[in-house]
């Protein structure tokens, strides 16, 4: 790369509004770029009716403030980080055993109506 060449920057964010079970909930990713290489990253479960701190925020792994570090239901804590595509694995892997936790406490608290 020249002295005067910039590398190149791209931003990649996708955005799943959950139905369902899950009304109103959001599966949120977004990864920066620069010249291929992951520099920055957002992965974050939100739904307020399970989590009212931190902007709903139920789960969430990202890079922010100089460290990669998990959010949850409020507190973080700093985590090992290999590489994007095995922390976006973890995240789903964490991500469905809370669906399966949540969908076990409906059965246990059926909504009367």
């Amino acid at each position: 790369m020249s002295k005067n060449a910039r590398p190149i920057k791209t931003v990649s964010v996708e955005v799943n509004r959950l139905g369902g079970k899950r009304e109103g909930a959001i599966l949120k990713d977004e990864v920066w770029y620069e010249d291929g290489e992951v520099v920055a990253y957002n992965l974050a479960y939100i739904n307020l009716r399970v989590c009212r701190v931190d902007h709903g925020r139920v789960l969430g792994y990202d890079n922010s403030h100089g460290f990669h570090h998990r959010h949850f239901m409020g507190k973080v804590e700093a985590v090992e980080y290999t590489s994007y595509p095995a922390q976006l694995k973890r995240f789903i892997r964490e991500v469905h055993e809370l669906w399966r936790i949540e969908d076990e406490e409906d059965e246990d608290h059926p909504k009367s109506g």
